[in-house]
């Protein structure tokens, strides 16, 4: 199954069973898919940032990650600590119709798509085995299908898979909230705040150092560390981020859409857009609508 990059979904379904990383081999900066993803953690620690929070990595843990939602995971591999993580990332309106039968199933399959979310991961799982089965089984069974036969097991899989999800998302009001696995890195997430409120404007690092009261250069380094990127890099992701929806869910013009992202070049919007998407904004409208 290949890969999906940052919303380009190639094939009905991108798959991993168990896959392992160490020694810093997994190195992940923030991107968003079209689809929904689907990411058990089997081992592995550090920090997850979603919707300018940040929350523990923890082995056991559920991570949902919506169509178009920005995250990252900064994970830690000292102590010969390992990230083994199985994952699904599938275009939802795809299988929708496999739901329908099951009116509650379905209505929980429409919420995990659109609906407002509290928090982007379930922990605390009271049957991991039954996960991790799901998954495995998947694993076993899809070198042997044919192509015709795929489609169908996907979305078998994914009824397991959202079943057993749906049983876990019941029983978070009897647990303690998910907040109480959110980091204190309080700095870093006021500055994705401060960002994510500013991006549409012309960027100065000292505006925004003065706001956060840091240093220029402390302000720099303290992002840096906690998300392995640097400020511009994740305001570009950002930019480009929005521009993606913009072009996939409007007909605004592109020069206008250049605009709405802080951008006033036109001509530089192009450029930035197909150096980070291989593709021109113009192509990727074209591709994806």
């Amino acid at each position: 199954m290949s890969l999906v990059t940052h919303g380009l979904i190639h094939t009905p379904l991108h798959f991993a069973y168990k896959r392992k990383s160490v020694n810093y081999e997994h190195k992940e900066t923030f991107h968003s898919h079209l689809g929904i993803e689907l990411l058990y953690i089997h081992q592995g620690r550090g920090t997850m940032i979603v919707n300018n929070n940040s929350y523990d990595i923890k082995p056991g843990m559920l991570c949902i990650f919506q169509p178009y939602q920005l995250h990252h995971l900064q994970l830690e591999y000292d102590e010969d600590q390992c990230f083994e993580r199985s994952l699904a990332i599938f275009e939802p309106t795809m299988y929708e119709a496999y739901f329908e039968q099951w009116p509650s199933l379905h209505a929980f399959y429409t919420y995990i798509n659109v609906g407002k979310l509290p928090y982007p991961c379930i922990y605390g799982l009271d049957d991991t085995d039954q996960l991790d089965r799901i998954f495995r089984s998947m694993h076993e069974q899809w070198p042997t299908l044919s192509e015709s036969d795929r489609r169908e097991q996907i979305s078998l899989f994914l009824i397991d898979l959202f079943r057993a999800m749906k049983q876990a998302w019941g029983k978070l009001d009897e647990q303690p909230s998910a907040d109480h696995s959110r980091r204190r890195n309080y700095q870093v997430e006021h500055i994705l705040s401060w960002i994510e409120a500013n991006y549409k404007q012309p960027f100065r690092l000292d505006d925004m150092a003065g706001a956060m009261h840091l240093s220029p250069h402390h302000l720099s380094h303290l992002f840096k560390e906690a998300t392995g990127v640097s400020i511009t890099e994740y305001l570009i992701t950002r930019r480009i981020h929005q521009a993606i929806l913009l072009l996939t869910t409007t007909n605004k013009p592109i020069s206008w859409i250049a605009e709405e992202i802080g951008l006033t070049n036109n001509s530089y919007f192009c450029k930035l857009f197909k150096t980070h998407m291989g593709i021109t904004p113009y192509q990727y409208r074209k591709r994806h609508v």
